[in-house]
């Protein structure tokens, strides 16, 4: 089932994320993040933004959540979405339905455009882009 996190969520996601940060590139992030901090991230973004979870008999398998593009005024219809699943649950589904309901949650909420940054290489993560719609409109080198 899909569901707003809470705070309480910040250990399981912290788990999933630092795998990535440990493990990869991909987050952009060089040290793991504590449940702490992770709690504090979740109860900030949860004050504009979505952040979703998904949850079965195994427990939170993924989240996904948006955030703000840029602090300008012009921006405010504009959101970077994120998604991760637990590296051993990747390929199920979880994270295209964690995205599909961010998306369409933030389009109910009048937000026009959804950003999602990619380091690539990343195929998978790419082609989930894509299948929900994304256009690659930019490549940071």
């Amino acid at each position: 089932m899909i569901r707003l996190a809470t705070p309480k969520d910040a250990a399981v996601i912290s788990g999933i994320y630092n795998h990535y940060v440990l493990s990869s590139s991909i987050t952009f992030e060089e040290h793991a993040v504590t449940e702490g901090e992770m709690a504090a991230r979740i109860a900030e973004t949860m004050s504009v933004f979505p952040w979703l979870v998904w949850e079965d008999a195994e427990g939170v398998l993924g989240y996904a959540y948006a955030s703000r593009w840029k602090a300008r005024s012009a921006y405010r219809y504009s959101a970077e979405s994120t998604v991760y699943v637990k590296h051993d649950q990747v390929g199920h589904g979880i994270g295209r339905k964690l995205y599909a309901d961010l998306i369409d949650r933030l389009s109910k909420a009048g937000l026009h455009c959804v950003i999602g940054g990619i380091a690539l290489p990343n195929m998978p993560s790419q082609r989930l882009h894509e299948a929900l719609g994304f256009k690659k409109v930019a490549h940071f080198g």
